[in-house]
Parts: structure tokens; sequence; C-alpha cells
């Protein structure tokens, strides 16, 4: 049986934090959207736990200029 839909969305928040404590990065809104979003993706796409999300995270997403790079508004990356 699954795990309920509240622990996965927990799962994804505490992945997204993790990446926050990992680059030592002030929690921002604009990337904790682009943050969930990309886990989201890595959760539908397999990744099921907690330190696959939150590697995958670190990994793909190297600190928060990464983030933000394809951002729509001009504050992107300066």
């Amino acid at each position: 049986m699954p795990p309920p839909v509240d622990e996965n969305f927990r799962m994804l928040a505490e992945a997204v934090s993790a990446w926050f404590d990992y680059y030592e990065v002030e929690p921002h809104e604009q990337t904790y959207d682009a943050l969930s979003t990309a886990a989201l993706s890595l959760f539908d796409q397999g990744h099921r736990n907690l330190d696959d999300l939150s590697t995958m995270l670190i990994g793909t997403y190297v600190a928060r200029w990464a983030v933000l790079v394809n951002a729509p508004s001009s504050d992107g990356v300066h």
C-alpha cells in the first residue's frame, strides 16, 4: 500500500528544505516554487524516498542561481 498523500507532500517539502540547508541558502519563494516543481517531477519519475529526492535536487540544482536561470522575472540572476 503506498504512503498517504500527506506523507508524500511532507517528503517533497523535506527534500526541498534539504536543498536549502545543503547550500546554506535562505528560503526564497521563487526558489522554493522552482525546487518544489522539480521535486514533484523527480517524484513522478520514480524517485520515491527522501534521500533520493534530496540527492537529486542537490546534484541537479547547484546553488540558487541554477534554479533561477530560466526564471521569468528580471531579478532571476544578478
